[in-house]
C-alpha cells in the first residue's frame, strides 16, 4: 500500500497517485486545475465544529480521538473502507492545507489506511 500525505500547495508529482483532498473547504488561492484533485470525500473530513475546536487551542491528542468517533459514523466509515480498497490497488496522496500536516487530521487518516 503506498498511500502519503502532503500538502494541496506543493506541485503535483508523477508519482502522486490518485489525489484525495481530505480537507472540508476548498483551499484559498488555489485554482481548481491547478490543484489536480481527482476526489473530494468531504463526509470523510472532520466536522465543522472539531475543526474549529481544534484549531482554537485544543489538543492534538484529544482531536484524534474525537475525530475518530466521528470517522466511525455510517457515511464517513464507508467513505474511509472506499479509500482503504482503493489504496490496496494503487498510489494515493492524502491532500490537505494543513501548515502541519504531521499533527492533521491528514495523519489520522493515513494512519487509518495504512493500519
Amino acid at each position: 500500500m503506498s498511500v502519503r500525505v502532503r500538502r494541496i500547495y506543493d506541485p503535483p508529482e508523477p508519482d502522486d497517485g490518485l489525489r484525495v483532498l481530505v480537507d472540508r473547504l476548498w483551499p484559498r488561492g488555489l485554482a481548481k486545475d491547478a490543484a489536480r484533485v481527482d476526489e473530494w470525500p468531504k463526509g470523510l473530513t472532520p466536522s465543522t465544529e472539531l475543526r474549529k475546536w481544534f484549531h482554537g487551542g485544543g489538543s492534538y491528542e484529544e482531536f484524534r480521538s474525537r475525530y475518530e468517533a466521528e470517522l466511525d459514523a455510517p457515511e464517513a466509515a464507508a467513505l474511509l473502507d472506499g479509500l482503504r480498497t482503493t489504496a490496496r490497488s494503487e498510489r494515493m496522496t492524502l491532500l490537505t492545507a494543513s501548515k502541519t500536516p504531521e499533527q492533521s487530521h491528514a495523519k489520522v487518516l493515513l494512519e487509518l489506511l495504512k493500519g
